[in-house]
C-alpha cells in the first residue's frame, strides 16, 4: 500500500468534472425518490406486511435503478482525485476510509438505542424490526464503495479498457455457476459487477468516452438496453432491476445484466451531458454535492418516521400501486418525506466535513479491516433489537475511524 502516484498515467480532465457530479447527485436523487415510491403498507392481523410498488412494473426499474451509474461516478471521482496530486496510496486511502464512514457515525448514536426506546414506548415489536433492519441494509453501498476505493491506487496502475471486459467476462461466468445451483458463489459478483462499472468511470477520467455523444451514445443506449432485453427474456435474469420475494435478484447480488443495464443508462446519461449539467446550475449543485452522503443515509429514517406515524398513528394504508389514488396521493407523500429529510439534512450534514485524518500504513490496514468489517456487519443485521451484534458493527466502524484521526501533538506541562 506505499504505492504513490506522482503524474497520470493518461491526460485526465478537471479534478472536478461538473458532469461527474451531477450524475452522482442526480443518481442519488433518483435511488432516494424510487426508495420512497416503493412501500406498500399494509396490515395483516396487526403485523406489518410491506409490499413493493415496482413488482407490477420491472422495466421501469431499468431506468430508476441507478446505482451503476452511481458507481460510475464514484470511479470518475476517484480517478481524478487519485491521480490529481502526488500522495502514497495509503494516506489517499486513509482520508477517503474516514470521509466515507464519518457521516455514518451519527446514524449509529441515533439507531443503536432508538429500537429499545420505541419498544419501550409501545411500538409493536414487528414493524419495529423491520425498520431497524431497513436503515442497516443502507450501508451496503458503503461496504462495496469501501472496496472500490481501497483497489483505486492499485487498478489505477492497469489499462481500464483491459479490466473492463475481464471483470464483465468474471460477472458471466459466476452468474453461470449461480444459477447452476451454487448461490454462494453469486456473491463474488460484488466484485466484478460494481468494479467493472466503476472502472468505466476511470475510462471516462481519462477521455477515452469523449467521442461517445450524440448518435453514437443513443447508439451505445439502445445496444444496453437491447442486451438487457435478450438476456431477461433468454433467462435466467428476472425482469426487475431491484429485488422482489420469491425470485432471484439482479442487485443482492448483483448479475452481470446490471451490466447491461448500466450501458444502456449510460448511453442516455452521455446523450444528454449538456442537458444534463445545464439542469443544476453550479450553485444548486455546489449544495447539494456535499449533502449526498446524508440525504442517502437518512432517507430511510425519513420514510420510517413518515410510514411509521401514518401506518401506526392514523391507521394509512397504501392505495393500490399505480391506481388513480396512488398517484394523487404521492406528490403528498413525497412531500412529508422531502420535508422530514430536509430537516434531518440540517441537523445531520455538519458530519460530512470528517476530522483531519493523519494515516500510517498500518493504521490504514487496520482501518480498512475494522470499517468493512463493522459496516458489513451492520448491511446484514440491521440495528435490530436484541442482540449484542449492531453495537460490535458500530464499535468496529468507529475504532477503524479513531485509528485514522490526526493526534494532537502533545502540550508539555510548565515547570
Amino acid at each position: 500500500m506505499s504505492m504513490t502516484h506522482p503524474h497520470p498515467v493518461h491526460p485526465v480532465a478537471s479534478p472536478r468534472d461538473p458532469f461527474v457530479d451531477v450524475v452522482r447527485v442526480l443518481g442519488m436523487v433518483l435511488v432516494v425518490v424510487q426508495h420512497w415510491s416503493m412501500p406498500v403498507l399494509l396490515d395483516r392481523g396487526g403485523d406489518l406486511v410491506t409490499g413493493n410498488a415496482l413488482a407490477s412494473a420491472p422495466l421501469v426499474t431499468w431506468v430508476s435503478q441507478v446505482m451503476p451509474l452511481v458507481f460510475f461516478a464514484g470511479g470518475a471521482a476517484n480517478y481524478l482525485s487519485w491521480t490529481s496530486r502526488p500522495q502514497s496510496a495509503e494516506k489517499w486511502i486513509g482520508k477517503r476510509v474516514v470521509r466515507l464512514g464519518w457521516p455514518v457515525l451519527p446514524l449509529i448514536a441515533v439507531w443503536l438505542p432508538l429500537p429499545y426506546l420505541l419498544g419501550a414506548l409501545g411500538v409493536p415489536a414487528q414493524p419495529l424490526e423491520v425498520a431497524s433492519r431497513l436503515v442497516g441494509q443502507l450501508l451496503w453501498f458503503l461496504a462495496v464503495y469501501l472496496l472500490a476505493v481501497v483497489a483505486t491506487p492499485l487498478l489505477s496502475r492497469v489499462r481500464a479498457g483491459v479490466l473492463v471486459p475481464a471483470f464483465a467476462a468474471g460477472a458471466l461466468a459466476v452468474d453461470a455457476l449461480r444459477f447452476s445451483g451454487f448461490e454462494a458463489a453469486g456473491y463474488l459478483n460484488v466484485v466484478f459487477v460494481w468494479l467493472a462499472v466503476h472502472q468505466i468511470g476511470f475510462l471516462y477520467a481519462q477521455g477515452r468516452l469523449a467521442r461517445l455523444t450524440g448518435r453514437k451514445a443513443l447508439g451505445l443506449a439502445a445496444a444496453g438496453f437491447a442486451a438487457t432485453a435478450a438476456m431477461v427474456v433468454a433467462g435466467p435474469y428476472p425482469a426487475s432491476m431491484i429485488g422482489m420475494p420469491g425470485m432471484p435478484s439482479n442487485m443482492a447480488p448483483p448479475s452481470a445484466v446490471m451490466l447491461a443495464v448500466f450501458a444502456g443508462q449510460l448511453g442516455l446519461a452521455l446523450w444528454a451531458r449538456e442537458r444534463l449539467n445545464r439542469a443544476l446550475p453550479a450553485p444548486v449543485l455546489a449544495w447539494l454535492a456535499p449533502r449526498m452522503m446524508t440525504f442517502y443515509l437518512w432517507h430511510m429514517t425519513a420514510l420510517i418516521t413518515v410510514g411509521g406515524v401514518a401506518f401506526l398513528g392514523f391507521g394509512a394504508r397504501t392505495p393500490e400501486p399505480w391506481s388513480a389514488t396512488w398517484w394523487l396521493l404521492l406528490p403528498v407523500w413525497l412531500g412529508w418525506l422531502a420535508l422530514v429529510l430536509a430537516v434531518l439534512t440540517a441537523l445531520m450534514a455538519r458530519f460530512e466535513a470528517a476530522p483531519p485524518a493523519s494515516p500510517t500504513r498500518a493504521r490504514t490496514v487496520a482501518a480498512v479491516g475494522l470499517s468493512a468489517a463493522g459496516l458489513l456487519t451492520l448491511t446484514v443485521t440491521g440495528f435490530t433489537p436484541g442482540t449484542f451484534v449492531p453495537a460490535a458493527g458500530s464499535a468496529a466502524l468507529a475504532l477503524g475511524l479513531a485509528l485514522l484521526l490526526r493526534r494532537r501533538a502533545a502540550v508539555p506541562l510548565p515547570r
